[in-house]
Parts: C-alpha cells; sequence; structure tokens
C-alpha cells in the first residue's frame, strides 16, 4: 500500500463545440443570400423595374429569415441541453472525487471553498457553452464566408477587412489573459470568503462568548470589499474588451463604406477586377462589412463568460485533484468481484511505516500485528500512540508510506481497498449527523436499507424509544436535536443496517459518555461484533477487559486482557 498521484480529469473535453453551435454558426451565414436578395431589390427599383423587382426578394428574404431563426432556435436549445447535462456530470465526477479523498487528508479543500465552486462557480459554465462555444464557432467560420463574397467583387474591400480583423483576436487575446486572471482571483475570493462564512457560522456559539462577534463582522466585511474590488476589475476589462472590437470594426466598416461611395462616384476606379461595380453589388458589399464584424461583436460581448467558464474549469479540476492519494481514490467501483465468503476476516499487518503528511517523526516505524478472524481486539495506549491511525491505515483512509496490510487474506491495494471496503464498518470518535431524516442517516444511501431494516437496526442501538430519534425525524447539521450518547447509539445502528460488514473498526466509542451510556453501548458492541473481527481503540480498561486481548500500542507488545 503505498503512495502515488491520481491522474489529471479531462475536464477540457467538455469544452468540444456540439452539433447545437454548429448549427447557430451557420444560421448566420443566411445573411450573405438575404444580403444578396436586399442589393438586387435596390438595383431593381434603380433600374426602374418597380414593386415587380421586389417581391419575389422579399418573400425570399422572409423566408430566409423564418429558417435562420427556426436554425438559431433549435442549436440555442441543444447547446443549452448538452450544457447542463455537462454540467451535472462535471459536477457529479468532482462530488466523487471529493468522496473518494480521505476525511483526514489535511489539505483538503474547506467545505466552504467546495460549496462555493460546485454551487456557485461551476454556474459559470453554463454560459461558456452557450454563448461563448457557438460565438467562437461563428466568429471562426462566418467572417471567412462573407470575405469571400466581398473579394468576388472587390479585392481592395477585402484587404480593408482582412487587415482589420487580426487586430481584434491579437488586442483581445491580450485583454483575455489580464480577464482570465482577473476571474480566476475573483473566484479564489469568493471561495475564500465563503469557507470564512461557513467557518464562522459554525462556530457563532464559540464566538459571542468570546464577545468576538464584532471582529469577525468586520473580517467578513473587509473580505466583502476585497471581493468587490476584483469584481470591479473584472467588469473594467470586460469593457476594456468591448472598446477595443468595436474601434477596430467601425472603423473598417468605414474605410469599406469610404471606398464604394468614392467608387460608385467614380473618383476611385482601382480594386474591382478591372470592372465598375453596379449599385447593387456596391450595396451587397456595404451589407457585408457589418456583418464580418458581427461575430466578433459577439464574441467580444462574451469574452466574459470565456474568461469566467475557462477559470471555473481550472477551480473543478483543482478541487478535484485536492485529494489524498490514497489507494481507493481511483479504485474500481466494482463490488462483486471481492464480497464477504461468509467468514470473518482475519487481518495482518506486516512491516508497517507510516507519518502523517508534514511531520517527520513517525508514527510507526515496522509494527507488526496479527488479528485472528472473528477475534476481538482492543487497541490501547496514551493518546498520540497511534490507535487512530492504526484504524485508518486498516481502512484505507491514509497511505502507509511502507508495508503491507491484508484482509481476510487480500492486500490492500488501490486495485482492492474498494471492495474490501464493503466489508467493512467504521465508527469514529465523534459521528457525524447529517441535516435530513433519521432514516436517511442510518441508511446512508445503502439501497439494501430499507424503513423495516432501519427501524430494526435503531431497536438493536436502542434508539426507538428515543423520541426525537423516530426514522421520520428530521435531524439538523452535526446531530442537533441528539445527545452525544444518542448520536453514538445512532452510529451503532449504521453498523447493524450494514449486513455485509464483518470487519468493524470503532475508535474511542465510550469516550465522553456517562458510566450507564457506556455500559449499553458496550453491549452494544459486544453482541453486534458476535461473530465478527472487532478492532476498538479505547481508553476505556472495562470495554477493553471483554475484548480477548489489548495490544498495547505504547509499548507495542500485546497483553492479554483480565
Amino acid at each position: 500500500m503505498t503512495k502515488h498521484s491520481p491522474p489529471r480529469s479531462p475536464l477540457r473535453a467538455f469544452a468540444s463545440p456540439d452539433v447545437g453551435g454548429m448549427v447557430q454558426g451557420a444560421a448566420a451565414l443566411f445573411w450573405l443570400p438575404q444580403a444578396a436578395l436586399l442589393a438586387m431589390a435596390v438595383q431593381g427599383l434603380a433600374s426602374g423595374r418597380g414593386l415587380a423587382a421586389v417581391a419575389w426578394p422579399a418573400g425570399a428574404i422572409l423566408l430566409l429569415g423564418l429558417l435562420r431563426a427556426g436554425c438559431e432556435a433549435w442549436g440555442a436549445r441543444r447547446t443549452f441541453a448538452r450544457a447542463r447535462a455537462q454540467l451535472t456530470a462535471l459536477r457529479a465526477q468532482t462530488a466523487a472525487a471529493l468522496a473518494g479523498g480521505s476525511p483526514l487528508d489535511r489539505g483538503r479543500a474547506p467545505s466552504g471553498l467546495a460549496a462555493s465552486v460546485l454551487a456557485e462557480q461551476a454556474e459559470a459554465l453554463v454560459p461558456y457553452l452557450v454563448r461563448y462555444q457557438p460565438a467562437r464557432w461563428r466568429a471562426t467560420v462566418v467572417p471567412i464566408f462573407i470575405l469571400c463574397a466581398v473579394a468576388a467583387f472587390s479585392w481592395v474591400a477585402a484587404l480593408v477587412l482582412l487587415v482589420a480583423a487580426p487586430l481584434i483576436p491579437v488586442f483581445m487575446a491580450i485583454v483575455g489573459w489580464r480577464a482570465k486572471a482577473a476571474s480566476e482571483a475573483q473566484m479564489v475570493e469568493m471561495g475564500g470568503m465563503n469557507a470564512f462564512l461557513l467557518d464562522r457560522l459554525r462556530g457563532l456559539a464559540t464566538l459571542r462568548a468570546l464577545d468576538a462577534v464584532e471582529a469577525t463582522a468586520q473580517r467578513l466585511d473587509d473580505a466583502a470589499q476585497s471581493l468587490r474590488r476584483r469584481t470591479m476589475a473584472v467588469l473594467r476589462i470586460a469593457f476594456l474588451s468591448s472598446a477595443v472590437l468595436e474601434l477596430f470594426s467601425a472603423l473598417g466598416v468605414a474605410m469599406v463604406a469610404a471606398y464604394v461611395g468614392f467608387h460608385l462616384l467614380g473618383t476611385l476606379g482601382f480594386g474591382t477586377w478591372g470592372r465598375q461595380l453596379s449599385l447593387g453589388e456596391g450595396l451587397f458589399v456595404l451589407l457585408l462589412a457589418p456583418a464580418f464584424f458581427e461575430p466578433l461583436r459577439e464574441l467580444s460581448a462574451v469574452w466574459h463568460d470565456r474568461a469566467a467558464g475557462e477559470a471555473a474549469l481550472e477551480a473543478l479540476d483543482r478541487l478535484q485533484r485536492n485529494e489524498l492519494p490514497l489507494p481507493g481514490a481511483n479504485a474500481s467501483l466494482t463490488r462483486a468481484a471481492m464480497s464477504p465468503t461468509g467468514g470473518a476476516p482475519a487481518v495482518a499487518v506486516r512491516n508497517l511505516h507510516f507519518s502523517w503528511p508534514g511531520e517527520p517523526q513517525e508514527v510507526f516505524e515496522g509494527f507488526e500485528l496479527r488479528i485472528a478472524a472473528g477475534e476481538h481486539v482492543a487497541l490501547m495506549g496514551p493518546s498520540g500512540s497511534g490507535k487512530t491511525a492504526l484504524l485508518s491505515l486498516l481502512a484505507g483512509l491514509v497511505p502507509a508510506a511502507r508495508g503491507e496490510i491484508s484482509v481476510g487474506g487480500v492486500v490492500l491495494t488501490d486495485r482492492t481497498v474498494a471492495a474490501l471496503r464493503q466489508r467493512m464498518a467504521w465508527m469514529g470518535q465523534a459521528p457525524h449527523v447529517f441535516a435530513g431524516s433519521v432514516r436517511t442517516n442510518v441508511a446512508l444511501g445503502r439501497a439494501e436499507a430499507g424503513t423495516s431494516e432501519v427501524v430494526e437496526a435503531m431497536r438493536f442501538a436502542s434508539l426507538d424509544a428515543v423520541a426525537q430519534a423516530h426514522p421520520g425525524v428530521t435531524l439538523g447539521e452535526g446531530g442537533h436535536g441528539l445527545s452525544g450518547g444518542e448520536a453514538v447509539r445512532l452510529a451503532l445502528a449504521r453498523i447493524a443496517v450494514h449486513p455485509h460488514a464483518d470487519l468493524l473498526l470503532v475508535d474511542e466509542p465510550t469516550a465522553h459518555l456517562d458510566t450507564e451510556t457506556s455500559e449499553r453501548v458496550a453491549d452494544a458492541l459486544v453482541a453486534l461484533a458476535h461473530g465478527k473481527t472487532l478492532v476498538v481503540a479505547t481508553h476505556d480498561p472495562v470495554l477493553a477487559a471483554r475484548m480477548d486481548r489489548a495490544v498495547n500500542l505504547g509499548t507495542e507488545t500485546m497483553e492479554k486482557a483480565a
């Protein structure tokens, strides 16, 4: 069981253009025949053919307009549906990466930051995919077709457009680098403020007791002002990119209009492949000049969406990679490959070396331990001797530097830990209670745990007589409404409702409980562990005496419990 780095997630694959965006880009090309028909109608009127020259071009323009609107509407709906599906997939992928990380990871992203990235910042991907991607596609394709159509009549007008067009993306790219950096800084500031706010809300009672509410409010106000300044910086850059585009597009259109006007007046007789432009041809070129810059103008309008969307992709990517590199983070979740075979597993620890990340002192240095199948073992020793660390290593929650751990004859590796965890049940020192019903807190999403199984598990844990622990009762985050002993019994019910658990890993189950509650919890734990392998870390000599033997991690010797 050694350390390794998780692979980088291919988040950029979600930003590829789709059929909807391509259809929206193609719809913009309908302006070419519409402009030609409009120029033809004006030419007919100038030639004295009257309304007859306008009737059928007007009908064709209307038909093309309806087709264009239909294509844009269909493409927009498809693009939006695809964007929401991709965002949902990204959120699920990121949530799975967070769930695959260890709760003991000291570098784990704060809850407020993770919530901000998943809930707020990730939403920036929708405008990025819905508006920016189609706009980029149109800005890539449409100007090429318009440039070819203009060049067929006047190479001078096409040259003016060709010279003005590259200046726009060059300056927008320069502005865009700064916009992306500003958006990333804004999102980091937003995530930090959310994390700070969530942390202070959780400790509001402590802040009141220390009379530090005003100081905390001042810090929150400073964070809000900093976020405001960063947001205004992003908006300033967005306006700057629009100003750059409008300047060059206005100059380009004005130069084309000046050339066409002087050419029609006969002042400039060059640039038209050796012939004079007619009124209709000149009008066609003039109509296409603003349309040449229109996709670039749309791209500028959504340039901030690009900066925010790419910053959101980076934030999600960092959040996915901010997980402890432990076995199981990328393991296959195939559970049928190694299901319990009907007997309690033996546990073997060989030459184990482990130290907490960032700490040079090793907790275990060549540690050895053998636990027989169905044996009940108490881990004892002073605080800091490694009881919780050993349980975490057995569960695969932290990686060992060296050594080998086997459960039921199967070595704990990154390929086997996901299946081995199906036969493990974990009970920590402070069981966490989620906001939700008691039933969902006991079942924890297990499909096999129905209402009857939950009720039976609660009866086993002596929760059936607790009014606030009825399966349908809603609990607050952190177990608001339950006492400490009741929260421990709820954790016992979680183990009892797990039918495949034959290796129980329990950490300080009787800590901070009164004598009567401790005895009831110990009785339930021993009854629950009948026929199963039990490893319990404890300072309680009474509980340790009820185990088959005790392992003193302080001296690394094994002693028979009295």
